[in-house]
Parts: structure tokens; C-alpha cells; sequence
């Protein structure tokens, strides 16, 4: 399964539903009410048909759980301990880490090896202006607890201009400090931010320029498929910018989404899903994998009306 690029699908992430428990203002606006979908919870067993039939087809290397806030998901250690025993090598989570100080144990116990927290400030102010939550002592509490019983813990923060900008060099100080990876991202054209992410970008070279009067660093290699570019300081420390607007990745992109409703995506650019949710052939899923490809843009990331919140961050 690949397009005239040679991509292929390697990495599936799941976006088991769309409650999320902050209101992160990329997502919804910043609404300080808590984004609850009415929807039923979808089953950890019907995840794990769909999953096991695209591990058939794909042989897949990785699957990420996100959501909205995969935490809040019911049977999370269900869906990992069945995504491991399926043989999916990698098994990660996406969090805003608000309540992983409670699970994270018991997630590792189900075959979870890796945590990447999202994070866009350490200071209080800032947190709750990005998110209109406050305690983000709750999430740091999560990341220690995460770190302590073996999990692989990564930082995601995304950076926008006159919003949390001054948070480069404080979130770089804590991961750092914690040994762990970070990595900065510029703001993406989803959701209410299609036509406006402009408005809000703190490119890569912003990013670089922060960094740069505090560190020393040079550029790495990328890896193939890889979101991240990354650097090193000259201390060994190492840190990411995923540039989907200045820098796009898009030319090996390996990565396929399903969501609660069993609709699998191509690319988060697309505003059409793909149901797989009656398919049983295997003919008819390779069809509809093979549509999920033609998705996939040429180039460069061109957003879509959909919000991270649905279709998993």
C-alpha cells in the first residue's frame, strides 16, 4: 500500500472520542465550558476489530490513542492491553496529562510505553490563558508520575505568537531539567483557525531565535517520517520543532487516523472520511485504504474545517 511518493501507512492513530476536559484556544476558541460529546463512548472491542483488520493489511509499526482527551476514554487499558496482545510493536498515548498522575501505573501494566504530554506553558497565568484551566501543577504531577513507573515521556507544546510565546524558553528549561524530549509546534490551519492560523504563527525560525539566546545548538539529521525536526545544544540536550507551515513533512508522511466513528483518514488536511466501519472483505478494505491515500497532499499541510477535538491531536 503506497502512492506515487512510495508513502505507505506505518502509524495509526485512534482518536477514541471527542470530550476533552481543558479548552485549549487552537481547538475550541478558548470556550471555558468542557467539550463533552453526547455520542456513547465507543466500544473497546469495536476499536480492536478495526484495528486488528488495518494491522492485517498494514503490518503496522506504531498506534497512538488520542482523542479529545484519550484519559477520559472508559476502557483505555482495555483498548492498549488488545492493541499489544493484536502485536502492534509501539504502543503510545497522546495526553494533556491533567489526570494521568491517577492511571498512568495501570496503563503501563497494559502495555503502554510512551507518553506524549501536551504542555504550551509551565507558569500558572499563561496555562490558563491557553487552556482555561487552571492547575497546571495537575500535569506536571501526571509527567513525574508517568516518568516513575517506566513510561517514556515526551512534551508537545504548541506556540502562538502574543499567546505563549514566552513560554519557549521556560518549557525548554523544564524538559531539560526532567531529561525529557521536547518538542515545539508551530499552530496548525484546524478547526475556527482554517482561514486564520496565520494570525497566530510563531514559525520555526521564532522558535530558533528564542532558543538561540539562551543555547547553542545545530541541526540534526531527520529521520524519515518524522514530524520533528531536531537540534542539539552543544550541554548533548535536544529538543523538536514540528514546522508543518515553514518546514512541511508531508513527502513521507506515514501516518493513518480512525475515529470513534470508525471513519479512517488520510491526511488531517481532509474533510472526508472513509468509513470502515461495516467492512468485513479484505478487497474492500484495501479499496478504502487506498482512498484514505489519495488523501495524503503532495507537498504541504493545507488545513481543514475540522477541529484537532475530532479527529484526534
Amino acid at each position: 500500500m503506497n502512492d506515487r511518493y512510495n508513502r505507505t501507512f506505518k502509524t495509526l492513530r485512534v482518536s477514541l472520542l471527542s470530550t476533552c476536559n481543558l479548552g485549549c484556544v487552537y481547538c475550541t476558541m478558548g470556550d471555558p465550558t468542557i467539550n463533552v460529546d453526547k455520542k456513547p463512548q465507543t466500544p473497546a472491542s469495536v476499536f480492536l476489530q478495526q484495528i486488528e483488520q488495518l494491522h492485517k493489511q498494514l503490518n503496522l509499526d506504531t498506534i497512538r490513542f488520542t482523542g479529545g482527551e484519550p484519559l477520559l476514554y472508559r476502557e483505555l487499558a482495555e483498548v492498549i492491553a488488545g492493541a499489544k496482545q493484536i502485536g502492534i510493536p509501539n504502543i503510545k498515548i497522546t495526553t494533556n496529562a491533567f489526570l494521568l498522575d491517577r492511571v498512568a501505573p495501570l496503563l503501563k501494566e497494559a502495555g503502554l510505553q510512551s507518553v506524549n504530554v501536551s504542555l504550551d506553558a509551565v507558569e500558572e497565568e499563561v496555562f490558563f490563558k491557553m487552556t482555561k484551566r487552571q492547575q497546571v501543577h495537575r500535569v506536571l504531577k501526571g509527567i513525574e508520575t508517568a516518568l516513575a513507573c517506566g513510561l517514556e515521556v515526551k512534551l508537545n507544546a504548541v506556540i502562538l505568537k502574543g499567546m505563549n510565546d514566552c513560554q519557549v524558553l521556560p518549557l525548554l528549561r523544564y524538559a531539560f531539567d526532567k531529561d525529557i524530549a521536547i518538542r515545539f509546534l508551530e499552530v496548525m490551519a484546524m478547526g475556527h483557525l482554517h482561514q486564520h492560523a496565520a494570525e497566530y504563527l510563531y514559525s520555526q525560525n521564532d522558535i530558533l531565535a528564542a532558543i538561540d539566546t539562551e543555547y547553542e545548538f545545530f541541526k540534526l539529521l531527520r529521520k524519515p517520517g518524522a514530524t520533528a525536526n531536531y537540534w542539539q545544544t552543544l550541554e548533548g540536550k535536544t529538543f523538536g520543532i514540528v514546522a508543518n507551515e515553514s518546514d512541511p513533512f508531508c513527502q513521507d508522511c506515514n501516518r493513518l487516523r480512525l475515529d470513534a466513528q470508525g471513519n479512517i483518514y488520510g491526511c488531517l488536511s481532509s474533510n472526508h472520511p472513509v468509513s470502515i466501519s461495516d467492512v468485513q472483505e479484505e478487497q474492500v478494505l484495501q479499496s478504502k485504504l487506498q482512498q484514505a491515500m489519495w488523501q495524503k497532499q503532495d507537498l504541504k499541510f493545507t488545513g481543514s474545517d475540522l477541529s484537532m477535538l475530532q479527529i484526534g491531536g
